[in-house]
């Protein structure tokens, strides 16, 4: 039986993939995430999983940066990127950071079943026409990014997303001595200076400016 992981928070969209999925073959399961955390336990709960489909602006998701550190985790592991945004730079910039494929949420069943099947059977998709590669310094961010451990990673997400040291180990159930430390590998991994070059780094791989970063060490 097929195992079919999507990532998405939007409720009616989920609710109508998975039925989609179900006709396209009736013996799938399928499992859910609706958010950036959500779906890291999700990947690391089903090892096996023949496909994810990855929504692109879910909560806790910047830009393709989860693609990143999810094809760096779990690398056998099929990933479709899913969204609203279908202009041909984003879907090369999935495809370079490593999708198996790109899906508009516009698409027909006809295209999301033609599209699906194609990953499934391995194939690679080819660039949108009239779109520009990922340039080499946004791959080599992608690299760094793609060395973090996850609880680096998700440390470093809510440094992005503006949360104090307090907050962040509130959320993640550990110490602030731990986030600190948490924070100071992820500066040498990537080659930051400070908390705020690291949220810039991070949001090269991001579809919208970061937010504010507290002044804090």
């Amino acid at each position: 039986m097929p195992l079919l992981l999507v990532a998405d928070d939007h409720p009616l969209f989920l609710d109508a993939l998975k039925r989609l999925v179900g006709g396209f073959w009736p013996d799938v399961a399928v499992q859910e995430a609706s958010d950036a955390e959500s779906v890291f336990a999700l990947a690391e709960a089903q090892p096996d999983a023949d496909l994810l489909l990855l929504d692109l602006t879910m909560p806790g998701a910047r830009g393709f940066s989860v693609l990143v550190h999810l094809r760096a985790q779990h690398p056998a592991l099929p990933i479709v990127m899913v969204s609203a945004r279908d202009d041909a730079d984003t879907r090369r910039r999935a495809l370079d950071h490593g999708a198996a494929g790109f899906l508009s949420k516009s698409a027909s069943p006809e295209e999301m079943q033609r599209t699906l099947d194609a990953v499934l059977a391995g194939d690679r998709p080819q660039p949108p026409p009239a779109s520009a590669p990922v340039g080499p310094d946004e791959r080599a961010i992608a690299a760094r990014i793609a060395t973090l451990t996850p609880a680096q990673f998700r440390v470093l997400s809510r440094v992005a997303a503006g949360l104090l040291n307090k907050q962040i180990a509130w959320e993640l159930g550990i110490g602030e001595a731990t986030v600190k430390a948490h924070m100071g590998a992820v500066l040498d991994k990537l080659g930051a200076t400070n908390r705020t070059q690291a949220v810039l780094m991070l949001g090269q791989l991001g579809l919208e400016p970061p937010a504010p970063i507290p002044d804090e060490e």
